[in-house]
């Protein structure tokens, strides 16, 4: 037997504030949601706030480092299928005009452009499993050439933009496992375009990337 008094239903909540209670923590919980679950976890921004406290570059780091921990789970998987060996082209003797021609005008002029001297320059050296991001602030329309290389080892990299109003980035190109790249690219949209690189190497690397083109500056994005 209890002795403990009955409350007085004076002291209990009401059906009115129970529901008013239960309405603040539900909105409590979706501005928690979407204000920072969402950005941080996912990369995923709708109210923006994510990206004015950096949870928006958080999730999208995180999730590519799911995309990359995804490509090297299925590249550790043999392949059963043997790749079809193209038959080698048949030889054939260049006549005496042939090999004493000069080389297209086009094809010399390409090797001298080739040699044009770079802008900028930028080395970063990696520690195992660290990453870097450079970027170029362009205008939607506008060009520029690349060049980067590493010292030792190799990287996982990616050439992409986040999008001006902050939901996801576009994707250019990416590789794993490489030592460099050269090319040229020409932006979308306004903004930052520019180089994800990940040390899954095992040892300490420096990569040296050399720009030129139509651009206002070179960031250091981390």
């Amino acid at each position: 037997m209890y002795n403990a008094k009955m409350p007085n239903k004076d002291d209990l909540p009401s059906t009115a504030q129970l529901i008013r209670s239960t309405g603040v923590a539900l909105a409590v919980a979706v501005v928690i949601l979407f204000g920072a679950v969402l950005p941080a976890e996912y990369g995923v921004d709708p109210t923006r706030i994510g990206r004015l406290l950096g949870l928006t570059q958080m999730g999208e780091i995180k999730q590519q480092l799911a995309e990359e921990a995804a490509e090297e789970d299925l590249a550790a998987v043999p392949d059963l299928v043997e790749p079809e060996v193209a038959a080698p082209p048949p030889i054939v003797a260049a006549s005496e005009e042939t090999a004493t021609a000069e080389p297209p005008t086009d094809e010399v002029e390409a090797v001298v452009d080739a040699e044009a001297v770079w802008i900028d320059e930028v080395s970063i050296t990696l520690a195992p499993d660290a990453a870097a991001e450079v970027k170029l602030v362009m205008t939607e329309g506008a060009s520029a050439e690349y060049e980067w290389s590493v010292d030792d080892g190799n990287l996982n990299y990616e050439l992409h933009a986040d999008y001006p109003d902050g939901d996801g980035f576009h994707s250019y190109k990416k590789a794993r496992g490489v030592t460099g790249d050269i090319g040229e690219f020409t932006a979308a949209f306004d903004g930052a375009h520019g180089w994800y690189w990940r040390n899954r190497s095992g040892k300490d690397v420096t990569v040296t990337l050399r720009v030129r083109g139509d651009y206002s500056e070179v960031k250091r994005m981390m």
